[in-house]
């Protein structure tokens, strides 16, 4: 909750007149310095959360696990990053294996003898980019069909292949495209050349060089070629993550022109413009083979548009629409013929604004409840129109008090990005959300709860004890969380949910003296008037995960994380660094949000 930055009056004064000072309170570091032997009042202590307080009766704490022998080694690497990695080294090693037996081929094909001989090393550099062009193309479309990667992901590929960095995945294969479309592309204008110049027709330079424009823009491979490369310049172009967030509709419609860029890369190698030395010359088999490569991919990728099309047909209706402090907007939608689980997200449209546009946001409401909810942060055109569109008075740069109000809308089918359910399967887990990455743990932090309680006919869990830490700069940016925290943290009797906030903002001296005043003798914290305490920085992951270790030895610990990178491979990282074979066990990525 906001705090009173005005010093307390003299009669709500605790202390004994005199205000601290920023340097006495505990939690704040000054140049490097923390005074160590201050210690919050003695109410405080208490209420301290289990991984933050230190407990006197409790011997060394648990170090980083240190593998010794080669099982040791290869077991502790595989608890977490084994099977992503060697998904990885196979995927280069595909690519290695079809550059060298696919270059050994062309190098040594006895029907190719004329086209080296007049080529040169460039035909076999040529074919070879080409032939890994279209292994790439039976992976381009896969990531991005996000039903079969939510069908996928759920079988025990999901323990060897990175589900959750499906689009990731996607731009290294479209990298892969790039470059690999360049190297072909250099050694086709290398063999233009080479034909230019055994052409008999072509005497002067001005012959010469007509001949080479022609075989670049006049010939069915050469204009077809061109046609994929200005299609697929525009894609990349686009695709860029800066223009990307700067100008997403462009991104979003360039996109589209792979059906162009498809479409002439099957044409494109339909002319047999280098015919073999002998009969057969260009035969079914060895002419425009792109369609078999792109066949599994490009119809289950068909399959999803049809079944999104399918799924937006289905009407749905706004029931609330409730306008927070920050900008922030959640729409309550009524919940028929849907199915959701807890982290998921689904795609919004509003033909208001774009009957071709659908964005993602991550549901906020719980599977047990009888709607499904969305917090929409306003901070762009299509969020702004949206806000518009369902009766709100937010608008960039202003907060005003919202109208509300039951709009119409339609919202597409429910799609998984991720594992949601994988929390489910440990006894322990640690939920790291920072910002507004928060987001997909009010689900997650709802399901929880209800599950625990067994309420509203809610499937019983295993979990026993959840660690819940939320790194955020001001409370501002997600002051509709705080509601959530306030009820879990009223009803969790048992402390099965433990929650630690960290406040990373600098805060000013006269605001932090009024915190350290209103902290005295207070059961509950000054900013957020939670139980539990604000920690003021950033947290102590070696402490945080020791702790855990600690408390909860030889157990499977899943760690859950939505928010920057930089935090993502820290976590990675103390995952790896605290887990044991024998031991406790972190498990990090399994949930990507």
């Amino acid at each position: 909750m906001p705090f009173n930055s005005r010093r307390r009056s003299a009669d709500m004064d605790f202390s004994d007149g005199k205000i601290p000072s920023i340097e006495q309170h505990p939690d704040i570091v000054i140049n490097g310095n923390q005074p160590g032997h201050l210690q919050r009042n003695k109410t405080e202590r208490r209420r301290l959360q289990g991984l933050q307080r230190t407990n006197s009766n409790v011997s060394v704490p648990v170090g980083p696990y240190v593998p010794r022998t080669a099982m040791e080694k290869f077991n502790h690497w595989m608890i977490n990053e084994g099977g992503r990695r060697l998904f990885l080294y196979a995927f280069f090693l595909l690519h290695a294996l079809v550059i060298a037996f696919g270059f050994m081929h062309y190098q040594i094909k006895d029907n190719s003898v004329g086209a080296r001989a007049t080529f040169g090393i460039t035909f076999p550099v040529a074919r070879t980019a080409a032939l890994v062009l279209h292994v790439d193309v039976a992976f381009i479309l896969l990531p991005i069909c996000r039903n079969f990667i939510s069908v996928v992901r759920k079988t025990p590929l999901g323990s060897f292949i990175p589900f959750d960095k499906n689009i990731t995945f996607h731009k290294a294969v479209a990298w892969s495209i790039v470059t690999f479309s360049i190297i072909h592309i250099m050694a086709h204008m290398v063999n233009f050349l080479e034909l230019v110049m055994v052409d008999p027709d072509a005497k002067t330079l001005a012959q010469k060089l007509f001949a080479f424009v022609a075989a670049n823009f006049i010939t069915g491979p050469g204009a077809t070629g061109w046609i994929m490369t200005a299609a697929l310049g525009i894609m990349v172009w686009f695709a860029i993550e800066k223009r990307r967030r700067a100008h997403f509709e462009w991104f979003w419609y360039s996109h589209h022109l792979f059906i162009v860029f498809f479409i002439n890369w099957q044409l494109h190698g339909m002319f047999c413009m280098i015919k073999p030395d002998r009969p057969p010359y260009c035969s079914f088999n060895t002419i425009g083979v792109f369609w078999r490569y792109w066949l599994v991919g490009g119809v289950i990728w068909i399959y999803e548009r049809i079944l999104r099309e399918v799924r937006s047909r289905h009407r749905t209706y706004i029931s609330k629409v409730i306008q927070h402090p920050s900008n922030v907007l959640e729409v309550q939608i009524k919940k028929e013929k849907t199915t959701t689980q807890a982290g998921q997200y689904i795609f919004l449209c509003c033909p208001e604004i774009s009957y071709f546009q659908w964005h993602p946001f991550t549901l906020t409401s719980a599977p047990e409840e009888d709607y499904i909810s969305v917090h929409i942060r306003v901070v762009g055109d299509f969020t702004a129109a949206l806000a518009k569109a369902v009766g709100s008075d937010i608008r960039l740069g202003k907060s005003e008090k919202g109208k509300g109000g039951d709009v119409g809308g339609r919202v597409v089918g429910t799609a998984g990005n991720g594992p949601v359910n994988d929390f489910l399967d440990y006894e322990t887990v640690l939920l790291v959300g920072a910002g507004i990455g928060v987001t997909p743990f009010a689900s997650i932090l709802k399901s929880i709860w209800y599950r625990m309680n067994n309420f509203n006919t809610s499937k019983p869990t295993r979990l026993s004890k959840v660690y819940f830490t939320w790194v955020i700069r001001d409370f501002g940016s997600a002051e509709w969380f705080h509601s959530l925290l306030h009820a879990i943290e009223e009803q969790d009797t048992q402390n099965r949910i433990e929650i630690n906030i960290y406040l990373t903002a600098r805060i000013k001296e006269e605001d932090m003296n009024n915190i350290i005043v209103q902290d005295v003798g207070a059961e509950k914290d000054a900013i957020t008037s939670l139980r539990a305490p604000t920690h003021f920085g950033r947290p102590n992951w070696d402490r945080v995960f020791s702790s855990i270790a600690e408390k909860h030895p030889e157990t499977d610990v899943g760690v859950f994380f939505c928010g920057p990178s930089v935090l993502s491979r820290q976590l990675h990282l103390m995952s790896n660094k605290y887990s044991s074979p024998k031991g406790t066990k972190f498990f990090f990525g399994k949930e990507n949000f």
